[in-house]
Parts: structure tokens; sequence; C-alpha cells
């Protein structure tokens, strides 16, 4: 049962994530806290290993749904061109402040609480557009140049929530450019998706690296994004393909409630981790990945 509850979230995590733009790690973190508050305990110190094996998902997430938005012409060129490197700049900071010592081992944990807040603004900011009256739409010029200082402001904060946090970056990158580029919602989807695929690559190299620092195997994180990635995958198409089919607001109230949900699971387990007697780590980490004599 264990490997067919990972493949589920694998599956949801690339439907979503697919559809949306946001990678699948905003599915994936918060689906395998659950998964290990229900099988054995989720403690901060497996906050690292989840955000490694998810930076590693977020890849092959992106990476169908992004056929899907280039054969939809969604793609901007001119905004990915600077999108990706800065992006870049930004994830290695990222991830530099999430191993710092403020969120080693049990303080892991913390890295959870930031997510699940982070996600319930972007839920709030996307209630208020749902409600506004202004269609970005109509309005927008696909030949318009965009100053390059502005592109950079999405893209150095999309890389930098993604080294810290573990995820695609999208859950930023999407919301921002429809404010600071004014670009409509599935142009910012898709413009993401491209992003997260270079960007994310780069991120998920650089943090497995990192993770004997906090006494984890690097093959550990290997073997549960091997579990995730080809539902994922599978998922993340299926999503690519829904965005340019579903209507722009039925697109964004999925994305709301989807993000609520998250938020709220995120940050319950996260809290009753603070609470849980320290030494459970080794349990619940034990139970992420298969080991000799493991059965589904």
């Amino acid at each position: 049962m264990e490997l067919l509850e990972q493949a589920a979230i694998g599956l949801i995590a690339g439907l979503l994530g697919g559809m949306l733009g946001v990678g699948g790690s905003i599915v994936i973190i918060p689906g395998l806290i659950l998964y290990l508050d229900q099988t054995g305990g989720y403690s901060g110190s497996d906050q690292h290993l989840i955000q490694a094996a998810a930076m590693i998902c977020n890849v092959f997430v992106a990476a169908p749904s992004v056929l899907a938005h280039l054969r939809a012409e969604a793609v901007m060129g001119s905004v990915v061109r600077i999108l990706i490197p800065t992006a870049l700049v930004g994830i290695f900071s990222g991830v530099a402040v999430s191993n710092s010592s403020s969120f080693a081992r049990e303080n892991g944990v913390y890295l959870a609480m930031i997510l699940a807040a982070f996600l319930l603004y972007v839920a709030i900011y996307n209630g208020v557009r749902l409600f506004g009256h202004t269609d970005l739409e109509k309005t927008f010029d696909a030949d318009k140049r965009i100053p390059i200082w502005r592109i950079t402001a999405v893209g150095i904060p999309m890389g930098f929530l993604a080294g810290l946090l573990g995820i695609g970056g999208g859950a930023l990158a999407v919301p921002i450019q429809q404010l600071v580029l004014r670009l409509p919602l599935r142009r910012a989807i898709a413009n993401s998706a491209v992003t997260i695929v270079a960007v994310s690559c780069v991120g998920a190299i650089h943090k497995n690296l990192t993770l004997p620092s906090h006494g984890i195997s690097i093959l550990a994180s290997a073997q549960l994004a091997a579990m995730l990635i080809p539902t994922a995958m599978i998922g993340s198409y299926l999503g690519g393909r829904l965005t340019h089919r579903l209507s722009r607001r039925a697109l964004r109230v999925v994305f709301i409630v989807f993000l609520t949900t998250m938020a709220y699971l995120t940050f319950s387990r996260a809290w009753n981790a603070t609470t849980s007697p320290p030494g459970t780590a080794s349990q619940s980490t034990s139970g992420l990945y298969p080991t000799a004599g493991t059965a589904c």
C-alpha cells in the first residue's frame, strides 16, 4: 500500500502542478508530510529529505506540461530568457538559507510552516482577483516589451523561494507575473512551467548535494523521487492540457481551493511535529522509501 499511496501523491502533484504551472512540490511536500503523519510520525528532520526529493520531481512534473503550453503558443520567449537566469541566482541563495542552522535537522519543521503561510497568501491574492473586474486577457498586448528589471523582480524571488522551501517557485511566479508584468493567467502559467524545468534541475542537484550535512543519504532522496516521478509525469501532461481547456474563472477557483487546503494541512502537521517527542525522525524517514522486504 505504501507504494500505491506515494504513486497517488505523484499523480495528483503532476495533475495540479501541470495545470497550474506551479511544479509538483506544493502537492508533494504537503502530501508526504500527511503520509508520514499517518504512517509513523512526521518530524522536522524529514523536511530536508522531502524537499530534496520534491525538487527532483519538479523537473519531471513541469517538463510534460511545457509541451502542452508550447503547442498552445502561450510561452513568451522574451520573458523566459530573463526569468531563468535571474531565478537561478535566487535559488542558490534560497538553498543556502534553508541549509543554515536556523532550519537544520528538527528545525526543518519551520520550513513547512513558512510554506503553509505562503500558500495561504497566494490563495487570498487569487481570491481577490477572482472577484476583480480587470481582465488581463482583453488588455494584454503580446508585442509590448516588458522591462528587464520587472522580469528580474519576478525571477529572483521565485528562485529564492524555490531554494528555501523546495518548491518549483511557480506558486510565487504565477501571481507576480500577473501583478508586476500584467500577464494573463495562462501566459503566466506557461512561462512559469518553462522556468521551473531549468531552475529546478540546478536547484535539485545543489540541494541533494547538501543532504549529507543533515545526516541524510542522497540515495534516499533519489529512491523517493523515483517512486513519485512516473505518475507525476502522466498527471503533468494531462494538467497542462487542462490549462487551455478550462475557463479562466474555473482555473482560478481550483487554484484557490487547492492552495487553501494545502496550507491548512501542511501547517497543522508541522505544528503537531513541534510538540512531538524527539527521536522519531529515524522512524518516519525510514517509511519514505523501500527497504528489503517492503511490500505494497
